[in-house]
Parts: C-alpha cells; structure tokens; sequence
C-alpha cells in the first residue's frame, strides 16, 4: 500500500507533442496529473520531473508547468528514467522506495521506468488515468506488461486516498475539493 513517508511522485514527460489527439483524453489525463501534483504538495511527498529531449520536444505542458515552479525538470535523452543519472542521484536522495508515476508513454518511458525501478528493488504504482500513450492498443500493452512484471495499477483517487489514509484530517480537507 502507499505511504506518504515512502512514495515520491514521479512525473515522466509531460509534454504537449505527446499529448494523445483526443482533446478529451488529453484534458482528463492532465486534470489527473494536475490532482496528483497538488496533492503530493499538500502531504509532503517528493517530486521528481523529467522532459524528454526538451530541445526538441519542448517543455512541460503548459496545464502542468504552473503547478511545478521551484522543482528542478530533469531532461533526458533515455527512454527509462531509470537509466538517466541526474534522475537516479534525484530518486536516491529522497531514500524512498515507492514511485507513484504519471506520465507519457505507457509504452514506452513509463514502462520502462517502471520496469527498471522493480528491478533495481523499488515498488512501482501506475497511475493508470494520469498515464496516456499513442494509441489505446499501446496503453493497454504497456499497462499489462507494468502490472504482470509486478507494477501496481492504481488510480487517481485511489492514489490520494490510500496516501490519506484517514478522514478529518487537515490534509483530508485541504484535498476535498480535488476529490468531488
């Protein structure tokens, strides 16, 4: 289960150019993003970003960017953010062992970081709404390859409330608003 004293948000390539075309999914999935950032910042939890070749692919999106000022963006050429050391020295600093990821490409960064942080003894929770990829044949093959190599599906609201754990609580209130 999550705990706000071992999970760290990991937030991977959020960036228009990969945006689905569905303007739909697209606003969905970056409400969700925006809802996991907001609440990893009311209970305290490390963030970690990354942009994929931001030369080329541009910054963070611009629903997203805002509410990250003052966090570093990691850029990288990789795929895994596993395999990027800025991220992995990032990641170690915070001597936690639970990544909660959001990001783009099910298939492909998101997959691979999940894939790589099991490896390397860390416990992997996929966001399965504040995930997105090319197609749905890609997100559905990069969600079940996640979960069958040990990966947890979770949601958005599953998510915060397990890092809750209790109502009543200032952190409980100061999140309601994100959870109607």
């Amino acid at each position: 289960m999550l705990s706000r004293e071992n999970a760290v948000l990991v937030i991977i390539d959020i960036q228009e150019v990969l945006l689905p075309k569905s303007e739909e999914v697209a606003a969905a999935y970056l409400e969700n993003a925006v809802k996991l950032v907001r609440a990893a910042k009311v209970l305290g939890l490390p963030i970690l970003v990354t942009e994929q070749n931001p030369a080329r692919l541009g910054e963070t999106h611009p629903a997203v960017l805002p509410e990250l000022e003052g966090l570093d963006r990691i850029p990288k050429m990789e795929f895994g953010c596993m395999g990027n050391d800025a991220f992995r020295s990032a990641l170690e600093e915070t001597a936690r062992n639970q990544l909660l990821i959001v990001g783009m490409e099910a298939h492909v960064c998101v997959c691979q970081t999940a894939l790589a942080a099991i490896e390397a003894g860390y416990e992997a929770y996929v966001v399965g709404d504040a995930v997105v990829a090319s197609s749905k044949r890609e997100y559905k093959a990069g969600m079940r390859r996640m979960e069958n190599a040990g990966a947890v599906p979770v949601s958005t609201q599953m998510a915060i409330f397990e890092l809750l754990e209790r109502a009543g609580t200032p952190e409980f209130k100061a999140m309601l608003p994100l959870l109607k």
